[in-house]
């Protein structure tokens, strides 16, 4: 028998909306926080998230709000879901309201810009004291195919085993099928770095480069991420798991995904500033690059392909090019 939660989204885009309905169906009481006030009363108002996932009603049992205050009213979980690089805004404004030792479970994927730590870091870092208090769910999971109920698998990881499981019981549906496991650094690492492989893997669909590239990039883009990882202390099988390849893959050849999609436009000949303009969001990945060539600095490790991404976003340099000289690199043993 699940037991009945008050769950707190934080958060108000499309991943948060269909947590929130998933949690709803399982009965639990789902309170949505958004930072902009008259984005909680237009959902509230409408029963549905408009702007990110239109025509996908909201349950009974689902209040929005943007009154800080209020936002932790008898919540017993909270589910955190906002961009990586807003988490330190968002929990300096909310700590003060967030009871002591509130489980919470991270959705985001990214690595915070200067400081590079990972979200459930951000957010310790920010609320002091809750080591065991943190877990992250990720993997393959685009929010307009789970909203149809579509089948998707992901798996939740944290220190504590008891709250991951925990999470697994509130939030499995039917159609959504949750795994847990104990490497949260490499299920978190998994979730930032696919994004910035998956900017590779639109710039390559946008030079219409061929799916025997798209391949080599995902192959080797896990290589490094793996590499990476290791170096970070992760486990090599959750970069062959579903936080690892399953999210890899999904957010390379989808195309509802926004870091993919960017890519593809930038790959058409679009400016960064001009393919940022078309999505309705914030693509993690382009954060996120940045953030994964210094981190790959100070470990010391070798990702030519997120230089290469990098490269590309932020040095101005073509495409074709940087193709050009990733095929030119010299030859060696796999």
């Amino acid at each position: 028998m699940v037991t009945t939660e008050h769950i707190t989204v934080i958060g108000d885009g499309a991943w948060a909306t269909v947590c929130a309905v998933m949690l709803c169906e399982n009965g639990h009481r789902v309170r949505m926080w958004s930072p902009f006030a008259e984005v909680a009363a237009d959902i509230q108002a409408r029963r549905e998230n408009a702007k990110y996932l239109p025509g996908v009603s909201l349950p009974a049992n689902f209040e929005a709000t943007a009154d800080d205050a209020r936002a932790f009213d008898g919540a017993t979980l909270v589910l955190h879901t906002t961009p990586t690089q807003f988490i330190r805004a968002v929990w300096g404004r909310l700590r003060e309201h967030c009871p002591n030792h509130l489980p919470i479970c991270s959705v985001s994927k990214g690595i915070e810009n200067r400081t590079l730590l990972r979200p459930t870091q951000i957010l310790l870092d920010v609320l002091g004291g809750r080591e065991g208090d943190v877990c992250a769910l990720s993997g393959p999971s685009i929010a307009p195919e789970v909203a149809a109920r579509l089948p998707a698998t992901v798996a939740v990881a944290g220190e504590n085993s008891a709250m991951s499981h925990r999470v697994q019981s509130a939030i499995t549906r039917p159609y959504f099928r949750v795994y847990t496991n104990t490497d949260l650094i490499g299920t978190e690492l998994a979730g930032a770095t696919k994004n910035v492989i998956a900017i590779a893997a639109g710039i390559l669909d946008g030079l219409r480069a061929g799916d025997n590239a798209k391949a080599a990039l995902l192959t080797r883009g896990l290589v490094e991420i793996t590499r990476l990882g290791l170096a970070m202390g992760a486990k090599a099988e959750t970069f062959a798991g579903l936080a690892g390849m399953g999210d890899l893959v999904t957010t390379c050849i989808s195309p509802l995904g926004r870091n993919r999609t960017l890519g593809e436009a930038i790959g058409r000949g679009m400016t960064l500033a001009e393919a940022q303009a078309t999505i309705n969001g914030v693509v993690e990945g382009v954060a996120t690059t940045a953030s994964v060539v210094e981190l790959a600095q100070r470990a010391d490790v070798e990702m030519p392909l997120t230089q290469a991404a990098y490269d590309v976003l932020f040095n101005h340099r073509s495409p074709a090019e940087t193709i050009a000289g990733l095929m030119a690199r010299p030859m060696k043993a796999e």
